[in-house]
């Protein structure tokens, strides 16, 4: 009757327990920079996104960051599980042990909790997609932080997959906003919402 196999976007399989460097990737799951927060910017913005296509797009990638979130999910887990409480000690991952023990828990590397303040939905094309490809460069600059700093080939391979795939997304919402663009009046488009000021968008 079950048969049920969960298979990540790209496989994490990690042996050697390091709380300290879980410390430091844990800012992705719920740092200002991290996958929740990415998840939860383009899943939220999609709604009032006045194009289908890119509306679409923030439903495909948003969905595709809860992946990414369950891949950063598994490697602080795996870097984790097996830790004894004087390994958190001595990683300076005793404050969180305390709090959580080996469970996950949305922060950043500093401590400081997952705030939806992390993220903005403004209701306004422009700025939001302006917003998302700033996101996903802070994104690619945590993984470029963390891959300087990591050597465990483990730990570097996901990593750099999910990198990759920060490069691509800044792609994407790079073409989206030209496509939002090239939907409106080009002498306006930086003045007005277009998402209410219908006026200014271009008749096809």
């Amino acid at each position: 009757m079950w048969n049920y196999e969960k298979r990540l976007q790209f496989p994490v399989k990690i042996t050697k327990t390091c709380p300290k460097t879980a410390q430091l990737i844990i800012s992705q799951f719920g740092g200002p920079d991290g996958e929740l927060a990415a998840s939860m910017r383009y899943l939220s913005q999609r709604y009032t996104m006045p194009c289908k296509e890119v509306g679409g797009l923030l439903t495909d990638i948003g969905t595709e960051e809860l992946a990414h979130l369950e891949m950063i999910c598994a490697i602080i887990y795996q870097l984790t599980k097996d830790m004894k409480p004087e390994d958190a000690k001595t990683a300076g991952f005793d404050a969180y042990y305390i709090d959580h023990t080996a469970a996950l828990w949305p922060q950043s590397a500093g401590g400081v909790p997952f705030n939806s303040c992390e993220f903005q939905s403004k209701g306004d094309a422009i700025t939001d997609l302006t917003e998302d490809l700033a996101a996903e460069q802070k994104a690619r600059t945590t993984y470029d932080n963390l891959i300087r700093i990591i050597d465990d080939p483990d730990v570097l391979a996901p990593l750099k997959f999910l990198r990759s795939r920060e490069v691509v997304h800044f792609q994407r919402f790079g073409e989206a906003l030209e496509k939002i663009k090239s939907d409106l009046d080009s002498k306006n488009f930086y003045y007005f919402n277009p998402e209410f000021d219908k006026q200014f968008v271009a008749k096809k």
